[in-house]
Protein backbone atom coordinates (compact mmCIF):
# COMPACT_ATOMS: atom_id res chain seq x y z
CA UNK A 1 0.00 0.00 0.00
CA UNK A 2 1.42 3.37 -1.02
CA UNK A 3 1.03 5.78 1.90
CA UNK A 4 2.46 8.71 0.01
CA UNK A 5 -0.01 10.44 -2.30
CA UNK A 6 1.36 12.17 -5.39
CA UNK A 7 1.57 15.92 -5.12
CA UNK A 8 -1.43 17.76 -6.52
CA UNK A 9 -0.93 20.68 -8.86
CA UNK A 10 -2.18 23.90 -7.30
CA UNK A 11 -4.97 25.58 -9.25
CA UNK A 12 -3.96 24.18 -12.68
CA UNK A 13 -6.42 26.43 -14.54
CA UNK A 14 -5.19 29.62 -12.87
CA UNK A 15 -3.23 31.97 -15.18
CA UNK A 16 0.41 32.13 -14.15
CA UNK A 17 0.35 35.92 -13.75
CA UNK A 18 -2.63 35.83 -11.35
CA UNK A 19 -0.70 34.00 -8.61
CA UNK A 20 1.22 36.60 -6.63
CA UNK A 21 4.13 35.94 -4.31
CA UNK A 22 4.71 38.46 -1.53
CA UNK A 23 8.13 38.66 0.10
CA UNK A 24 8.59 40.04 3.61
CA UNK A 25 11.75 40.81 5.56
CA UNK A 26 11.27 39.78 9.17
CA UNK A 27 13.13 40.44 12.44
CA UNK A 28 14.67 37.14 13.51
CA UNK A 29 13.01 37.13 16.94
CA UNK A 30 9.54 38.00 15.63
CA UNK A 31 6.86 35.34 16.16
CA UNK A 32 3.71 37.40 15.47
CA UNK A 33 3.80 38.84 11.97
CA UNK A 34 4.10 35.54 10.09
CA UNK A 35 0.96 33.83 11.46
CA UNK A 36 -1.10 37.04 11.37
CA UNK A 37 -0.05 37.85 7.80
CA UNK A 38 -0.81 34.31 6.69
CA UNK A 39 -4.25 34.45 8.33
CA UNK A 40 -5.12 37.74 6.61
CA UNK A 41 -3.79 36.59 3.25
CA UNK A 42 -6.03 33.51 3.37
CA UNK A 43 -8.78 35.74 1.93
CA UNK A 44 -7.12 35.32 -1.48
CA UNK A 45 -6.98 31.53 -1.39
CA UNK A 46 -4.52 30.09 -3.89
CA UNK A 47 -4.07 33.41 -5.69
CA UNK A 48 -1.40 34.64 -3.28
CA UNK A 49 1.38 33.31 -1.07
CA UNK A 50 3.74 35.00 1.36
CA UNK A 51 7.41 34.19 1.88
CA UNK A 52 9.65 35.41 4.69
CA UNK A 53 13.33 36.21 5.02
CA UNK A 54 14.88 36.81 8.44
CA UNK A 55 17.81 38.89 9.64
CA UNK A 56 19.10 39.25 13.20
CA UNK A 57 17.08 41.57 15.48
CA UNK A 58 16.94 40.79 19.20
CA UNK A 59 16.72 44.15 20.97
CA UNK A 60 15.04 47.51 20.40
CA UNK A 61 16.88 50.38 22.07
CA UNK A 62 19.21 53.24 21.21
CA UNK A 63 22.30 51.24 22.18
CA UNK A 64 25.01 50.85 19.57
CA UNK A 65 24.44 47.09 19.45
CA UNK A 66 20.76 47.60 18.72
CA UNK A 67 21.27 50.30 16.10
CA UNK A 68 23.78 48.22 14.15
CA UNK A 69 21.10 45.55 13.67
CA UNK A 70 19.52 47.84 11.05
CA UNK A 71 22.50 48.53 8.80
CA UNK A 72 21.69 47.77 5.18
CA UNK A 73 24.05 44.85 4.48
CA UNK A 74 22.21 42.02 6.32
CA UNK A 75 18.83 43.39 5.26
CA UNK A 76 19.83 43.48 1.61
CA UNK A 77 21.30 39.98 1.87
CA UNK A 78 17.92 38.73 3.12
CA UNK A 79 16.16 40.68 0.37
CA UNK A 80 18.32 39.09 -2.30
CA UNK A 81 17.51 35.65 -0.92
CA UNK A 82 13.81 36.47 -1.18
CA UNK A 83 14.35 37.60 -4.75
CA UNK A 84 15.48 34.04 -5.56
CA UNK A 85 11.85 33.02 -4.97
CA UNK A 86 10.74 35.38 -7.76
CA UNK A 87 8.49 37.36 -5.42
CA UNK A 88 6.47 40.27 -6.82
CA UNK A 89 7.18 42.70 -3.98
CA UNK A 90 9.53 42.83 -0.98
CA UNK A 91 8.36 44.52 2.22
CA UNK A 92 10.40 45.38 5.29
CA UNK A 93 7.89 44.23 7.90
CA UNK A 94 9.40 46.27 10.69
CA UNK A 95 9.17 49.70 12.25
CA UNK A 96 12.78 50.80 12.78
CA UNK A 97 12.38 53.86 10.53
CA UNK A 98 9.96 55.18 13.13
CA UNK A 99 12.92 56.08 15.36
CA UNK A 100 15.80 56.03 12.87
CA UNK A 101 14.10 58.31 10.35
CA UNK A 102 11.68 57.62 7.52
CA UNK A 103 14.43 58.29 4.97
CA UNK A 104 16.04 55.01 6.07
CA UNK A 105 13.15 53.01 4.63
CA UNK A 106 12.92 55.19 1.54
CA UNK A 107 16.60 54.50 0.82
CA UNK A 108 16.25 50.81 1.65
CA UNK A 109 13.33 50.35 -0.74
CA UNK A 110 15.16 52.12 -3.54
CA UNK A 111 18.21 49.93 -3.01
CA UNK A 112 16.12 46.74 -2.93
CA UNK A 113 14.51 47.73 -6.23
CA UNK A 114 17.89 48.58 -7.73
CA UNK A 115 19.58 45.35 -6.65
CA UNK A 116 16.71 42.91 -7.25
CA UNK A 117 14.44 44.58 -9.79
CA UNK A 118 11.58 44.04 -7.32
CA UNK A 119 9.64 46.97 -5.80
CA UNK A 120 9.91 47.49 -2.06
CA UNK A 121 7.79 48.92 0.74
CA UNK A 122 7.75 48.95 4.54
CA UNK A 123 5.46 49.16 7.54
CA UNK A 124 6.31 52.79 8.26
CA UNK A 125 6.08 53.94 4.65
CA UNK A 126 2.63 52.35 4.49
CA UNK A 127 1.55 54.21 7.63
CA UNK A 128 2.84 57.48 6.23
CA UNK A 129 1.01 56.89 2.96
CA UNK A 130 -2.26 56.46 4.84
CA UNK A 131 -1.64 59.55 6.95
CA UNK A 132 -1.19 61.58 3.80
CA UNK A 133 -4.17 60.07 1.99
CA UNK A 134 -6.55 60.53 4.93
CA UNK A 135 -5.27 63.97 5.91
CA UNK A 136 -4.78 62.87 9.53
CA UNK A 137 -3.09 65.53 11.65
CA UNK A 138 -3.36 64.00 15.12
CA UNK A 139 -2.39 60.50 16.15
CA UNK A 140 -2.34 58.37 19.27
CA UNK A 141 0.43 55.83 19.61
CA UNK A 142 0.60 52.41 21.31
CA UNK A 143 3.87 50.45 21.40
CA UNK A 144 5.84 48.12 23.67
CA UNK A 145 8.95 50.29 23.30
CA UNK A 146 11.30 52.16 25.62
CA UNK A 147 10.85 55.90 26.19
CA UNK A 148 14.08 56.59 24.28
CA UNK A 149 12.53 54.92 21.22
CA UNK A 150 9.03 56.30 21.63
CA UNK A 151 10.17 59.90 22.00
CA UNK A 152 12.04 59.68 18.72
CA UNK A 153 8.97 58.30 16.95
CA UNK A 154 6.90 61.18 18.31
CA UNK A 155 9.50 63.72 17.14
CA UNK A 156 9.71 62.19 13.67
CA UNK A 157 5.95 62.43 13.31
CA UNK A 158 6.00 66.02 14.53
CA UNK A 159 8.45 66.76 11.72
CA UNK A 160 6.13 64.87 9.35
CA UNK A 161 3.27 67.18 10.29
CA UNK A 162 1.41 64.89 12.68
CA UNK A 163 0.98 65.58 16.40
CA UNK A 164 1.01 62.55 18.71
CA UNK A 165 -1.51 63.74 21.28
CA UNK A 166 -1.57 60.59 23.43
CA UNK A 167 0.68 57.56 23.75
CA UNK A 168 1.31 54.45 25.78
CA UNK A 169 4.55 52.47 25.98
CA UNK A 170 5.50 49.32 27.90
CA UNK A 171 9.20 50.15 28.47
CA UNK A 172 10.35 46.82 27.00
CA UNK A 173 13.52 46.39 24.94
CA UNK A 174 12.31 43.02 23.53
CA UNK A 175 12.22 42.11 20.67
CA UNK A 176 11.05 38.53 21.40
CA UNK A 177 9.22 39.60 24.54
CA UNK A 178 6.94 41.98 22.63
CA UNK A 179 4.93 38.97 21.45
CA UNK A 180 4.17 37.90 25.02
CA UNK A 181 1.73 40.76 25.68
CA UNK A 182 -1.88 39.73 25.19
CA UNK A 183 -4.27 41.28 22.67
CA UNK A 184 -6.47 42.21 25.64
CA UNK A 185 -3.68 44.26 27.22
CA UNK A 186 -3.08 46.06 23.94
CA UNK A 187 -6.81 46.72 23.58
CA UNK A 188 -6.77 48.38 26.99
CA UNK A 189 -3.94 50.68 25.94
CA UNK A 190 -5.82 51.60 22.77
CA UNK A 191 -8.92 52.48 24.80
CA UNK A 192 -6.82 54.75 27.03
CA UNK A 193 -5.32 56.77 24.18
CA UNK A 194 -8.68 56.92 22.38
CA UNK A 195 -9.98 59.33 25.03
CA UNK A 196 -7.82 62.05 23.44
CA UNK A 197 -9.97 61.78 20.25
CA UNK A 198 -7.12 61.52 17.72
CA UNK A 199 -7.69 61.29 13.97
CA UNK A 200 -6.04 57.86 13.97
CA UNK A 201 -4.51 55.40 16.42
CA UNK A 202 -1.32 53.57 15.42
CA UNK A 203 -0.16 50.32 17.00
CA UNK A 204 3.50 50.40 16.04
CA UNK A 205 5.43 47.13 16.31
CA UNK A 206 5.25 44.07 14.08
CA UNK A 207 5.79 41.66 16.98
CA UNK A 208 2.82 43.01 18.96
CA UNK A 209 -0.60 41.33 19.04
CA UNK A 210 -2.73 44.30 18.05
CA UNK A 211 -4.17 43.13 14.74
CA UNK A 212 -6.83 40.73 16.12
CA UNK A 213 -8.51 43.42 18.24
CA UNK A 214 -8.56 46.25 15.70
CA UNK A 215 -11.93 45.54 14.11
CA UNK A 216 -13.78 45.31 17.44
CA UNK A 217 -12.06 48.42 18.81
CA UNK A 218 -12.87 50.47 15.70
CA UNK A 219 -16.53 49.59 16.07
CA UNK A 220 -16.41 50.47 19.76
CA UNK A 221 -14.39 53.69 19.50
CA UNK A 222 -15.22 55.04 16.05
CA UNK A 223 -11.56 55.77 15.24
CA UNK A 224 -9.41 54.33 12.43
CA UNK A 225 -6.83 52.03 14.05
CA UNK A 226 -3.71 51.09 12.11
CA UNK A 227 -1.70 48.04 13.16
CA UNK A 228 1.81 47.62 11.75
CA UNK A 229 1.36 44.02 10.58
CA UNK A 230 -1.90 44.84 8.81
CA UNK A 231 -0.38 47.99 7.30
CA UNK A 232 2.46 46.06 5.71
CA UNK A 233 0.13 43.52 4.11
CA UNK A 234 -2.23 46.30 2.94
CA UNK A 235 0.65 47.94 1.12
CA UNK A 236 1.90 44.77 -0.55
CA UNK A 237 -1.59 43.67 -1.59
CA UNK A 238 -2.13 46.93 -3.42
CA UNK A 239 1.29 46.72 -5.04
CA UNK A 240 0.53 43.32 -6.58
CA UNK A 241 -2.81 44.57 -7.91
CA UNK A 242 -5.23 42.87 -5.52
CA UNK A 243 -8.21 44.51 -3.82
CA UNK A 244 -7.56 44.94 -0.07
CA UNK A 245 -11.33 44.92 0.56
CA UNK A 246 -11.32 41.14 0.12
CA UNK A 247 -9.70 40.96 3.57
CA UNK A 248 -12.53 41.13 6.08
CA UNK A 249 -12.58 41.16 9.86
CA UNK A 250 -9.18 42.80 10.31
CA UNK A 251 -10.19 46.46 10.37
CA UNK A 252 -11.39 49.41 8.33
CA UNK A 253 -7.97 49.81 6.74
CA UNK A 254 -8.76 47.05 4.25
CA UNK A 255 -12.33 48.08 3.64
CA UNK A 256 -12.14 51.86 3.49
CA UNK A 257 -8.61 53.11 2.73
CA UNK A 258 -7.87 53.05 -0.98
Amino acid sequence: MNLVEPAKEIAPDMPADSWKRIGMLTPSSNTVLEPYTTAMLAAYGERASVHFGRFRVTEISMSEASLTQFVEEPILRAANHLADADVDVIAWNGTSAGWLGFDKDETLCRTIASETGIPGTSSMLALNEIIESTGARTMALVTPYLTEIQDRIIKNYKDFGVDVIADRRLEDRGNFSFAEYSPELIAGLVREVATSKPDIIAIICTNFRGAPVVSQLEEELGILILDSVALTLWSTIRMVGFDPAEIKGWGRLFQEVS
